[in-house]
């Protein structure tokens, strides 16, 4: 048995604010619900369970919920009886229905990856809360019309789905910035790879140097049949469904976006894998680069959390946001679109501010014509809140930071259409770096 339900069964947890069941279940236990008066998470993940039960509600301080791989075909309507209720996980649990009675009043993050899913309700777009949508990897052709008025949502995973168009209303949202739709049949295909295929047999795996929901990077020493050997880093996908889409798609994204000096773009594609796994070959950066900050919390919803001791000098500040519109630019003018602009997505060489945009997991390739346009003004916003993430830990130069807080204005601005393009955020980034440097 496991030894959390032990205890909470003996009443050793009592007060407990967070709590993990890891089954098997066939039930939920009562002895959760003498909890009622302070518990505010419920991680119920792969215990087995089939449903909720119906005074489910009683749980009237619940604010985070997660039952991702249980076997749920209909989420359950007893979740809209818990009025705190804002974060739900049923990833990968075969649901097919989604009743509007199952969404509480407050809900702010709901993931619904991996599922089978044809048809959400109009209730979703009446929750006013509502900020981050994944929806990744399932059998849906439209969104409810309602998530046009849906103005607080921010990030939406649509990739690996069944829509053979998007809704013009979405790229209108004014608070939308990270959006993935690739593995749908509009997308179209990638430009080639122009990037050699690589044999495993030339390439000797090292040390782990990082894992994510796609695949895990290791240090490589590459040895091609011509030429010196080099240390390279290897990516191998693990070739399941992720919260941002395929991975699969991230690779094609990868080898499409070509090689910048503010990208981790890819030196090749692995081939003859023992067991089949892809792969690619990307540059390795020094071992002292860092990443910029850590993905959302739970709290944080769709905002980065960043070391609180972090502070910037001004000039740093515009370096990385600078690389960063460079690296964005780039991959516009690939006809890409990133869909995951981020600090935790930014690799920084923690001094003078060099840095590269990383994970290609929510790509997507753009539509020609003011469609793509329309688009790339997404990601501009996602620029802009980044921006604003930098300039509030830095330490100087009011005058200079004023200047760069009118771009993070105009990078955020409601009317989508009336942001900049990243062209023109690099021509001013770069403007104002010109003007730092004469001044010195």
């Amino acid at each position: 048995m496991d030894l959390t339900l032990q205890a909470l069964r003996r009443g050793d947890l009592s007060g407990a604010r967070a709590l993990r069941l890891s089954g098997p279940l066939d039930v939920l236990p009562e002895e959760v619900f003498g909890l009622a008066d302070t518990l505010e998470r419920l991680d119920l993940s792969g215990c087995g369970l089939t449903g909720l039960p119906e005074d489910f509600g009683r749980l009237r301080r619940l604010r985070v919920l997660f039952c991702s791989g249980n076997r749920f075909e209909r989420l359950p309507p007893v979740l809209g009886d818990c009025s705190e209720l804002a974060q739900i996980g049923f990833r990968g649990t075969g649901l097919r229905e989604v009743p509007g009675e199952a969404l509480p009043p407050r809900l702010r993050w709901l993931t619904l990856t991996d599922n089978r899913i044809a048809h959400l309700p109009d209730a979703l777009g009446e929750r006013p809360h509502l900020q981050k949508l994944m929806l990744a990897g399932n059998a849906l052709t439209a969104l409810p019309p309602t998530l046009e008025s849906a103005k607080n949502l921010e990030l939406v995973r649509l990739a690996a789905n069944a829509f053979e168009t998007l809704p013009p209303w979405l790229a209108d949202l004014p608070r939308l910035a990270w959006i993935a739709w690739a593995g749908n049949s509009f997308e179209g295909q990638a430009a080639p790879a122009r990037v050699p295929d690589v044999p495993w047999g030339q390439l000797e795996p090292g040390i782990l140097l990082g894992e994510g929901a796609s695949g895990r990077i290791v240090s490589a020493l590459w040895k091609p049949p011509t030429g010196p050997a080099q240390t390279v880093a290897l990516k191998l996908f693990k070739g399941t469904m992720t919260s941002d889409g395929l991975p699969e798609r991230e690779m094609a994204a990868c080898l499409a976006a070509g090689r910048h000096p503010n990208l981790t773009g890819a030196l090749g594609q692995v081939v003859d894998h023992p067991d089949g796994a892809q792969g690619l070959l990307m540059p390795l950066l020094p071992s002292d680069w860092r990443v910029l900050a850590g993905p959302p919390s739970l709290e944080s919803c769709s905002r980065d959390v960043y070391d609180p001791a972090l502070r910037l000098g001004s000039a740093v500040a515009l370096r990385i946001a600078r690389d960063v519109a460079r690296g964005a630019a780039h991959l516009h003018a690939r006809g890409l679109l990133h869909g995951d602009l981020y600090a935790h997505n930014t690799l920084w060489d923690g001094t003078v501010g060099e840095a590269v945009l990383s994970d290609f997991g929510a790509a997507s390739l753009l539509p020609s014509g003011p469609a793509g346009a329309a688009w790339q003004r997404i990601e501009t916003r996602a620029f802009g809140l980044l921006l604003g993430e930098l300039l509030d830990r830095c330490v100087s130069e009011p005058e200079e930071i004023a200047r760069l807080r009118d771009l993070e204005r105009a990078c955020v601005q409601a009317d989508v259409a009336a942001r900049p393009l990243m062209t023109e955020v690099v021509e001013a980034l770069s403007g104002l770096a010109g003007a730092a440097g004469s001044d010195a």
